[in-house]
């Protein structure tokens, strides 16, 4: 290639990707403000969840065909040694901030729900709130395995740990737990840094991960 091509390929790349890093920088959220270690990011295995008594509440990935696995269910500031923040002073979501977050979580009611207990405790508006889950969602990534069985599982909650290990680099043991109740699977928690940076470190949240040999992983609906 000549050096006259070089330098228009170069020129090309640099108007293709100068958007791209304006987009990305645009997009990332703000830190949180407030005094806190980390986040735990938690998602709901909703087939668990309704059959565990979710499927009272009229939740729609409770329905027939919702086809739902994990869900958000919520993204909270935690501390190691200190109480956990929650409920803190602020402005609830408005609709407009609803609007922004529809289809993150199952629905508005508990994203409503989740900014008033734990949004609140991160310094963020709603919306930027909202932005910051919707970033770290974006970045776990579910294993095939997990995505959509369309028959029951039987997994050791090691299995889903190294599952998840598997399809999101660095993350490891400490960083996440595994709950279960009555034998089923309920979520995954992921414990991430305050500024978005990494995982975090959390014995406290690893340490109640799900200690049985095996669990059930419910089918989607």
């Amino acid at each position: 290639m000549s050096r006259r091509a070089v330098k228009i390929l170069s020129f090309v790349l640099a108007l293709i990707g100068a958007p791209i890093a304006a987009i990305a920088q645009a997009a990332a959220p703000p830190v949180a403000s407030t005094p806190f270690d980390y986040y735990v990011m938690t998602l709901s295995w909703a087939p668990g969840f309704c059959d565990l008594g979710g499927q009272d509440t009229s939740s729609p990935e409770c329905a027939v065909g919702s086809g739902d696995g994990f869900v958000v269910h919520g993204l909270w500031p935690d501390n190691d040694y200190r109480p956990n923040p929650e409920a803190c002073q602020g402005q609830d979501a408005s609709p407009a901030d609803l609007a922004d977050e529809h289809g993150l979580y199952p629905n508005d009611s508990l994203a409503a729900y989740e900014y008033r207990k734990h949004g609140t405790c991160t310094g963020l508006s709603a919306h930027d709130y909202f932005a910051t889950v919707r970033n770290v969602r974006q970045r776990l990534a579910i294993p095939a395995i997990l995505q959509a069985p369309h028959q029951p599982l039987h997994l050791s909650p090691g299995d889903i740990e190294q599952a998840f290990m598997a399809a999101n680099a660095n993350l490891h043991p400490d960083n996440m737990a595994v709950t279960c109740s009555n034998g089923e699977l309920i979520d995954v928690r992921f414990c991430i840094a305050k500024d978005l940076s990494s995982y975090a470190i959390c014995r406290k949240v690893a340490r109640h991960s799900c200690q049985r040999g095996s669990i059930a992983v419910a089918p989607v609906r």
